[in-house]
């Protein structure tokens, strides 16, 4: 049995949690969580992973047990999400890894690996988007309008998003068999969303996924220009990010492994071990071999 362990740190005066597992001295995965989740969407992956990997899952500020100051104390925006992210990794010294992002997860990586190309390995995206291809319009427009007029009917338009029936879809939908999906992980995200200012917090978080889009044609050219092993494995089903998103990796990462499996947005609570399997396999045949070449 993987030993996982629960650790945290303060950077800046911030406290990041994460979750660890595996040998200090083996290849990195970064894991990256997305909305409503934490590293708690991770909780089962972690331990299938760390025999062969040193496995870190942090949980974002605002997420999880990280810390969670009030939008007034805290610019939540996705810069300032990977600006903690990148001194929690030199803080606890980590420099080279395989980044695994997911949903809010995947702007985060990308502003780490354009920060800093040469300490990204490999990139897994789990429904984590970097093509225009992969906004599903009914799910964004609403977003997209907030970004745009920023007004209070706008913002609280998105209200919603932050409910049970939300976030409970964000687990159910796009999974064939939905009781495959434990209800206690859209239960924890729940409880973590009704603490006091989580909802200014996720609405700045909202608005400011626009900026996202800007960063792609960078993230593009990285991918070109750098060759980065690309592992694309998708809930095809996904109604926030379209399995076109997952394909769309091809064009600008032409040997990109593209997976679309038969499930939701978090694919992890239906295919764990489909997924576990498969980053292992890409992991040693497409990232092994460079890490080799390099030392």
């Amino acid at each position: 049995m993987v030993a996982v362990h629960h650790r945290t740190v303060s950077v800046d005066g911030l406290d990041v949690f994460w979750r660890e597992a595996g040998p200090a001295d083996a290849p990195v995965l970064l894991l990256l969580h997305g909305y409503p989740s934490s590293s708690h969407m991770f909780r089962h992956l972690i331990p299938a992973l760390g025999d062969h990997y040193r496995v870190i899952a942090p949980d974002h500020i605002g997420f999880g047990r990280s810390s969670a100051p009030s939008a007034d104390d805290f610019d939540y925006s996705f810069a300032a999400l990977a600006d903690v992210t990148g001194r929690f990794l030199s803080t606890i010294g980590v420099t080279r890894y395989t980044i695994y992002v997911q949903d809010y997860g995947a702007p985060v990586g990308w502003r780490l690996a354009l920060a800093d190309p040469s300490a990204v390995e490999g990139v897994v995206s789990q429904n984590g988007n970097a093509y225009e291809e992969g906004f599903v319009p009914d799910f964004w427009d609403p977003i997209w309008a907030d970004g745009a007029e920023r007004t209070d009917a706008t913002r609280d338009a998105l209200r919603p998003a932050l409910g049970r029936e939300a976030v409970e879809w964000q687990y159910t939908h796009g999974v064939p068999d939905p009781t495959t999906v434990d209800p206690d992980a859209w239960e924890h995200d729940l409880t973590l969303l009704a603490r006091p200012g989580q909802d200014d917090v996720q609405l700045d978080l909202f608005r400011d996924y626009a900026t996202n889009r800007e960063l792609y044609p960078n993230v593009h050219a990285w991918l070109r220009e750098s060759g980065v092993p690309v592992l694309a494995i998708w809930g095809r089903n996904d109604e926030i990010f379209a399995a076109a998103g997952a394909e769309a990796f091809r064009r600008d990462a032409p040997g990109a492994q593209v997976e679309l499996v038969d499930g939701g947005h978090f694919l992890l609570e239906s295919h764990l071990d489909l997924v576990a399997t498969t980053l292992d396999s890409w992991h040693r045949d497409q990232v092994a071999p460079s890490r080799r070449a390099v030392s």
